[in-house]
């Protein structure tokens, strides 16, 4: 087997793979393992999101704690050494791990040029050929441009989601084209530090797609924050000065153009799926008008059955823990074992404070379906160790089926909501209804209580509200 990319989804199929007996190489011209993820995507700015949160809470919260400190400042440069020594310390890991599961790391590009052969440009300039049985596509996204807004990461001026993390100084301003996950995580790290960001959206609201009252609490959240937001507005045009980046933005419906002004510009405005220079076209591989691979949704074959296809080029969200389950199925397949992803069980996180998490379906997905349901909520406000934390703000969602209790979905904005939502992944996983987890015992005082009284909102009525 050879597995095309080595980010989360494609170094974990790599390694089950060999697990599983099966003679597995996997291809990476980068430099280093662990795709966008772990190099430039979800580590990096975690790490930048936990510093700056600390630096936050030592400005803002200590004192109602009764610790007083002074002289605070940032070190922007340990700062970013601290990010760069956990990305490092987590691709070398992937490294030993090929090493101690006898997986082969080719280093270069790839081209299919065939349902058993692949043609590899290899980083050292020369060029190797190999022949598999089974071929698995895990090459994930990139920065999708926005041509008003060309990046030059290189400038620092007008970046992507790469750039953003290299920076070496504090802007002053920053503006963020874009109100999806990457961009507030941004938008919160900076903002932090102490640079006045603006947000401008196209849509009517941020993270489309999320639960309605969810996002709503968020937004209003982000905006105590500090965070200012232009919806419904469009950039229609930018010029790089010697002093920052002039932004001409017009509402999404047209109307007047107005000037925005900043140090710096983030290009905040999706992923697309990564599948240049593979040489699908030539084969006929199927593929739909977003440019992503189709596939069997049981078994991740495309339309040549010997290759199949995994993570951010495939349908689906855009998350590195999807392509894990898939990459880990597609494998278990080809190996005979089985294995499956239930897509109604697969959580999404914005690591932002307070954080915020979902899993199965919105009210909105519900609704248009035609489900009847029920729905439970418990704010922090009532719970013993969010007041005792001061992390009063947000709440839990729960929704079930109404005719069975069955656990459907699963919406928290909160304190540590990103490790709160396994509780309804597990659920959901597991078809438990809201009942089942209201009467399992939850220590005391936990945040995960508030998990407890949404669920017996939902079936009943609470003990703390």
């Amino acid at each position: 087997m050879v597995v095309v990319g080595a980010g989360p989804g494609g170094y974990v199929a790599a390694i089950k793979a060999a697990q599983l007996g099966l003679k597995t190489a996997c291809v990476e011209s980068y430099p280093r393992l662990g795709g966008t993820c772990l190099n430039v995507g979800c580590i990096p700015s975690k790490a930048l999101l936990e510093s700056s949160h600390h630096y936050h809470v030592v400005n803002h919260d200590l004192g109602k704690h009764g610790i007083e400190v002074e002289g605070v400042k940032v070190d922007i440069t340990k700062m970013m050494q601290n990010k760069t020594d956990v990305v490092t310390g987590l691709t070398g890991g992937i490294e030993f791990l090929f090493k101690k599961n006898k997986v082969d790391w080719i280093k270069g590009h790839g081209k299919i040029i065939g349902a058993n052969e692949i043609s590899i440009a290899l980083n050292d300039g020369g060029n190797q050929s190999v022949r598999t049985k089974n071929t698995l596509i895990a090459t994930g996204s990139v920065p999708a441009p926005l041509p008003p807004a060309p990046v030059d990461n290189a400038g620092k001026r007008i970046v992507d989601s790469t750039g953003i993390l290299e920076l070496e100084s504090i802007p002053k301003k920053l503006i963020v084209i874009g109100g999806g996950v990457i961009g507030l995580e941004m938008a919160s790290v900076w903002s932090r530090l102490g640079s006045e960001v603006t947000i401008v959206e196209f849509m009517d609201t941020i993270c489309p797609g999320m639960d309605a009252e969810l996002i709503r609490n968020f937004h209003k959240q982000l905006k105590k924050q500090g965070l200012k937001f232009q919806m419904k507005t469009k950039v229609v045009g930018t010029e790089v000065t010697d002093t920052g980046v002039k932004v001409t933005v017009e509402p999404s419906k047209g109307g007047d153009k107005t000037e925005l002004e900043a140090d710096v510009v983030l290009v905040a405005t999706g992923r697309l799926p990564f599948t240049s220079g593979l040489g699908l076209e030539g084969l006929g591989i199927a593929m739909d008008k977003n440019g992503r691979i189709t596939v069997d949704e049981h078994t991740f074959q495309t339309s040549i059955p010997s290759i199949r296809a995994i993570g951010d080029v495939i349908r689906g969200p855009m998350l590195a823990h999807k392509a894990e389950e898939e990459g880990m199925a597609a494998v278990e397949m080809i190996a005979g074992t089985g294995g499956h992803v239930n897509y109604d069980a697969i959580p999404g996180v914005i690591y932002t404070s307070p954080e915020v998490a979902s899993v199965g379906k919105t009210e909105e997905q519900l609704k248009e379906a035609g489900i009847k349901y029920k729905k439970g909520v418990f704010n922090f406000q009532a719970n013993s160790r969010a007041r005792a934390t001061l992390s009063t703000d947000g709440f839990v969602k729960i929704l079930t089926e109404e005719a069975t209790d069955r656990i459907v979905g699963c919406h928290i904005i909160g304190s540590n909501a990103g490790e709160m939502i396994m509780e309804g992944v597990i659920g959901i996983e597991y078809g438990a209804s809201a009942e089942d987890l209201a009467r399992t015992c939850h220590a005391h005082p936990t945040l995960s209580e508030a998990f407890k009284e949404a669920c017996l909102d939902a079936f009943a009525k609470p003990i703390h509200s």
